[in-house]
């Protein structure tokens, strides 16, 4: 009887170690995915970002030029250019409390809810 006994505290403590083993295992799967679905959302994040920046430069220069030409001078379209940024950067100062930081806040949480819900339809689909 007591060999039995001693058998099944063996048993249990070799149980007992292939679970904290499996766990340390998932655990570290699952950082694993966390941080490659992090890196991922950074380089795209970064790379749309990239562009858009890039395009905005460009259509500036673009937009500089064509007044430049309507106005016969490069002084006065790049002029036109900075104007039309300096009241588009008024506008933005003034209005960032009530409608732009409200609306950024609401669309970062929307995001994070809508990727913890598809993380809860894959985890269900398991």
């Amino acid at each position: 009887m007591q060999e039995n006994k001693e058998k099944g505290i063996e048993d249990i403590f070799e149980d007992a170690k292939g679970y904290l083993e499996a766990r340390v295992e998932y655990t570290r799967l699952y950082l694993v995915e966390k941080v490659s679905k992090i890196f991922a959302d950074l380089v795209t994040n970064t790379v749309v970002i990239v562009c858009f920046i890039l395009a905005f430069l460009f259509g500036s220069v673009t937009l500089a030029l064509f007044l430049s030409s309507v106005l016969g001078s490069y002084t006065g379209g790049f002029g036109c250019v900075s104007l039309i940024y300096i009241l588009l950067a008024v506008v933005v100062y003034l209005t960032k409390d009530k409608y732009i930081e409200k609306a950024i806040i609401n669309i970062a949480i929307s995001k994070y809810f809508n990727k913890l819900a598809d993380k809860e339809e894959e985890d269900e689909k398991l």
